[in-house]
């Protein structure tokens, strides 16, 4: 039996959702190869590839690391973001706001603030679709800017970024940022602090608890951000969040009650409520 094959046995057999895919991103990493190369599917390993691959599965397998943070990167939308602890991992759910956020942008000449930006992934995302756009991205993790910077070098756009290292509860946050926005995107923390311990090991062990923990009920940066956003917002500009299950409406009434006028919610891939979209 090939190290592919082998390698799908165990990935299966540890419940891994997607063994096949898994084994080749592996195979490619250790054999630092395409994967689509067919060099996966038929060469033997040397016993040095043998141990490094070892070494990966152990941390996929029994210490239950993410793959994307194995890898040190991820797919998301249409392109590839450098991903470390630091740094939530990119999830497709929150395409849906960036391609909501791309359809409000459509070329025209925007500015953007992305609130807790982590990858940059929504904000860089945006601005390689977007060329007449620039942007801000806001993190409370100088470490995770410097993993959005370097994404932003990736992807071509650094000269249409700033990133600024800030904390939207401190009371000098709009001093700060000093600017309104045509468009304000964000994916804040927002499990409730109780929930915590009951998330998958992937997400509790390895990504960041700030850009988790939401407080008691989950909503604690959506109340500063509703505060916040009135005076962070051009007129008629939009503001668009991602919220967590069963959260929508309550988002989108503590944005109206600060004057925000509300114009949707969607639904995510699995038609759970999933993003919030207001204008001013």
């Amino acid at each position: 039996m090939t190290d592919y094959h082998n390698l799908i046995n165990q990935l299966s057999q540890a419940g891994i959702d997607s063994p096949r895919l898994e084994a080749r991103l592996l195979l490619a990493d250790v054999l630092k190869c395409d994967v689509s190369s067919s060099e996966i599917f038929n060469t033997d390993l040397t016993e040095n590839e043998k141990e490094t691959l070892r070494l990966l599965i152990d941390r996929r397998i029994i210490k239950k690391e993410p793959l994307d943070k194995i890898l040190g990167h991820k797919e998301f939308y249409k392109y590839n973001f450098s991903v470390n602890h630091n740094v939530l991992s990119p999830r497709p759910d929150t395409e849906i706001l960036l391609e909501e956020a791309i359809n409000l942008a459509s070329n025209k000449k925007v500015s953007v603030l992305d609130l807790g930006t982590g990858s940059g992934c929504i904000l860089l995302s945006l601005l390689k679709e977007n060329p007449k756009s620039e942007g801000v991205g806001v993190d409370i993790s100088e470490e995770a800017l410097q993993i959005a910077q370097k994404n932003a070098k990736a992807l071509n756009v650094e000269k249409k970024v700033k990133w600024l290292n800030l904390d939207w509860f401190k009371s000098d946050f709009l001093q700060k940022i000093n600017a309104q926005f045509d468009l304000i995107v964000s994916n804040p923390p927002y499990i409730p602090n109780k929930d915590i311990a009951q998330l998958e090991d992937e997400v509790k062990l390895y990504d960041p608890l700030y850009a988790l923990s939401g407080g008691e009920d989950g909503l604690d940066s959506y109340r500063r951000i509703a505060e916040l956003a009135p005076s962070l917002l051009k007129e008629g500009g939009y503001i668009l969040l991602e919220c967590g299950i069963g959260q929508a409406q309550l988002v989108a009434d503590i944005f109206m009650k600060n004057n925000l006028s509300f114009c949707k919610i969607l639904k995510d891939l699995q038609n759970i409520e999933r993003c919030v979209i207001l204008k001013k």
